[in-house]
């Protein structure tokens, strides 16, 4: 079969890239090994945050009495039922990527794909029998799996990943996580909020370590008081599994050490899905795992191109779609503008809520830059204080010199939802003294971001 696109990837950057080629009158196809939607629908992003709303529900239901709502008998979840409405969530969002392919006229080719020209493709299928496709343009969107560390032996029952971790049968009584990413750190949340002992054992210096140190250190704070331990500046040096539980035996400043827990979920990172998709066969570059590409997502091999996880650059979804959208309409001719990588929004879905775009204030610091910084409190927040979450700020910094953002960086309550104005606004080239003249809702967590612009220049009102 002959298409103008084939995409090799059905996750975030696969089927936006899909979706876009067709509305630009490409024939399009797409493979696909698993579901549809890839591991962000079916496996990260969406039913981890269906998980992380049942503990958000429970634990309001926990502190119902302080909003002064009395509850006959006691909350509890049933964890069977909390793991089935995430997996029925996943499979909605599935669906709905099956029926916008359907709309778009996209074909869904199921099996596995693996490059055997320039502009051809062979797709095995279940049963071993091979079909092979070509295309003017083939997009490689494969995405990435868990990482396995050598002392980490994940076996899937006893010493777990994201996977196992998104539909264990019952909730284990203690866990230890081992890694503070998002993955880690969302996953430690949603485990002890439904009644696990949860401990984080994090290798640097601090928790969430791709995020601002104050913003680190704020959460770090904000899991202590509600429970969960965490190491950092810990090494795990071994797992052994005795008598059905887990010994981790840890090096920390301290030295030697072990705690013993019922699950250990490895949250290290992932790495690529680049192996048997002919990339050495075709002289495709690759550097420390991830395919080369260009600005606009070209590899060396013309006609092929790689965009997500596969290549260097964030990994997440959005950055994924992104470049799946970018890629498709260079394709098409249009008069694309290349991606800015240094201002691209992320998000940690814990309670509180971490959110960043831009620079933190080491990276300016490493870089030499004079900065201001502006930073308001949750504690001051009418919003904040009716909603009985008070944790948190919204810090801002700006370059010393022209008032321009140069980096966000918001750790509250829903605080998510906000990011976006500042990514916006960045790319507006906003400076700190209209962000000032902005007017804001009240009352609103959003008046944070304005209270802090003022705040880096003394304007200040409610602190």
């Amino acid at each position: 079969m002959d298409f103008d696109l084939i995409v090799l990837g059905s996750g975030p950057g696969g089927y936006v890239a899909a979706i876009r080629a067709s509305q630009l009158g490409m024939k399009v196809a797409v493979v696909e090994r698993a579901q549809l939607g890839g591991i962000c629908l079916n496996w990260g992003c969406i039913p981890t945050k269906a998980l992380l709303k049942s503990a958000q529900v429970y634990n309001y239901m926990k502190h119902s009495e302080n909003y002064g709502i009395e509850l006959e008998g006691t909350a509890k979840p049933n964890f069977e039922k909390v793991i089935a409405r995430s997996r029925e969530v996943a499979a909605g969002m599935s669906k709905g990527i099956e029926f916008l392919f359907k709309k778009n006229n996209i074909t869904v080719i199921n099996g596995t794909g693996k490059l055997v020209e320039p502009h051809k493709l062979a797709v095995t299928k279940e049963d071993g029998s091979v079909e092979n496709l070509t295309a003017s343009h083939i997009i490689l969107a494969t995405g990435a799996r868990s990482k396995v560390m050598p002392n980490i032996p994940q076996d899937g029952v006893n010493i777990i990943g994201y996977r196992e971790a998104l539909t264990l049968p019952k909730l284990p009584e203690s866990m230890v996580v081992v890694g503070s990413g998002a993955i880690g750190s969302e996953l430690a949340f949603f485990y002890h909020s439904m009644g696990c002992q949860v401990t984080i054992i994090e290798f640097l210096p601090e928790i969430v370590p791709l995020e601002d140190e104050e913003v680190s250190k704020q959460l770090a704070r904000s899991f202590k008081k509600m429970g969960i331990k965490v190491m950092i500046g810990t090494a795990v040096q071994s797992v052994e599994i005795q008598d059905g539980k887990c010994l981790v035996k840890y090096t920390d400043k301290k030295g030697e050490n072990s705690i013993e827990c019922e699950k250990v979920l490895s949250a290290v990172g992932v790495v690529t899905n680049i192996e048997n998709l002919g990339l050495e066969e075709l002289g495709i570059a690759t550097e420390r795992g991830k395919v080369v590409v260009d600005d606009y997502y070209r590899t060396s091999c013309g006609g092929v191109y790689a965009i997500g996880d596969i290549v260097h650059g964030p990994a997440l979804a959005h950055v994924a779609s992104a470049e799946g959208i970018c890629c498709v309409e260079k394709i098409a001719g249009l008069d694309v503008e290349k991606i800015d990588y240094d201002y691209i929004p992320s998000c940690v879905y814990t309670t509180p809520e971490v959110a960043s775009v831009g620079f933190t204030e080491k990276q300016l610091q490493d870089k030499g830059i004079e900065y201001k910084v502006g930073k308001f409190p949750f504690t001051a927040s009418g919003k904040a204080m009716a909603a009985g979450n008070r944790d948190g700020f919204v810090k801002l910094l700006f370059d010393a010199n022209s008032d321009e953002l140069l980096g966000a960086h918001f750790i509250g309550d829903n605080i998510a939802e906000m990011i976006a104005e500042m990514s916006a606004f960045k790319k507006l080239n906003g400076k700190a003294k209209q962000l000032i003249k902005t007017i804001h809702p009240h009352p609103s967590l959003s008046e944070a971001i304005m209270e802090a612009a003022a705040a880096a220049h003394n304007e200040v009102i409610h602190i």
